[in-house]
């Protein structure tokens, strides 16, 4: 049983009739639905990546275009896995079930680009809960610290590793959740939390703030006397808080994962492997800080990717993961 965090819509603008009809829904553009339909994964991607584009305006990763095409997949199959929803201060819970998703054509309600037809697809659930199955209250405000980091996402369905996946049972469920919050990293990160705090807004945020600085800094010293040829790595912003906004759209468009490698990143705070924390990345490192060139990625692909060709770069990663 797998256990997915979802969000339905951009901006969530679908969860009102998921809790009122007990269902799940994900949406897809009428012009690449055709190719999901045929599973056609790599005509699905192309096409994306030709017709469609993200809310900031930039075109579509390959990666967020393939996590797309899965999302499709995910509701078609899903049966019997646990699905965690957030809703403000509210944790709700259900469970999906074998039934066939059923389908309407509708004018996007929250387009990103100009008008946009597309799929709505809902497909029934067990029913939404706000209590554990032993009847007590699931509360937002009331989770661990280290729980609130993987319990929520802005982007659209978040399949949780194992570990994190077997908490969630336990929540659910009214299990001890003590084997968790005894752990060090577990006790440490409730104890910086007394002290100074810090919520998955923050670390998000945290992590927006950092990467505009650090354009701009970037941008600032590229004028410096230096023995190497130096790129002109001008802004095609008013400002660092129009950059910033721009960032805050990557994410959301992102579905928070690496726009090279697919992995998903880290904010700023949160625990895990420091090289997947997020990075600010020029699409052509010869192009400047402006929309279109600009992507959310892993700091160690940032690193490895340096100056070489963004579909290069891809196609490499494409065949260590493959191993042709």
């Amino acid at each position: 049983m797998s256990v997915y965090i979802a969000n339905f819509g951009r901006g969530n603008w679908a969860w009102p009739e998921c809790l009122k009809t007990s269902t799940l829904a994900v949406m897809d553009d009428v012009r690449v639905h055709p190719f999901w339909i045929r599973n056609d994964r790599e005509g699905y991607i192309q096409e994306a990546q030709k017709v469609l584009r993200l809310a900031s305006g930039g075109p579509v990763p390959k990666p967020v275009a393939s996590r797309w095409f899965n999302l499709n997949a995910i509701l078609a199959t899903t049966e019997e896995d646990l699905w965690i929803h957030r809703e403000k201060h509210e944790l709700w819970w259900t469970t999906s079930i074998k039934a066939d998703a059923q389908f309407a054509i509708i004018d996007d309600p929250n387009p990103t680009s100009g008008p946009a037809r597309i799929y709505l697809y809902h497909k029934r659930c067990s029913g939404w809960s706000d209590r554990n199955r032993k009847g007590a209250l699931l509360g937002w405000d009331g989770l661990h610290p280290k729980a609130k980091e993987f319990l929520f996402t802005e982007g659209t369905f978040q399949n949780l590793s194992e570990d994190n996946a077997n908490y969630a049972r336990a929540l659910v469920a009214g299990d001890d959740l003590s084997p968790w919050h005894n752990r060090p990293d577990w006790k440490a990160k409730a104890d910086s939390a007394k002290r100074a705090p810090v919520t998955y807004f923050d670390s998000r945020r945290k992590a927006i703030v950092r990467m505009a600085m650090t354009a701009m800094g970037t941008i600032a010293q590229s004028g410096d006397v230096s023995i190497v040829v130096k790129k002109d790595k001008a802004l095609g912003f008013r400002d660092k808080f129009e950059l910033e906004k721009y960032i805050d759209d990557l994410m959301i468009n992102q579905d928070g994962v690496c726009a090279l490698t697919g992995l998903r990143m880290l904010f700023d705070g949160e625990y895990g492997d420091t090289e997947l924390a997020c990075s600010l990345d020029r699409v052509d490192s010869n192009g400047h800080y402006e929309r279109g060139n600009l992507q959310i990625v892993c700091k160690f692909a940032n690193r490895w990717k340096g100056a070489s060709d963004n579909e290069q770069f891809i196609g490499l990663i494409a065949k260590i993961r493959t191993g042709t």
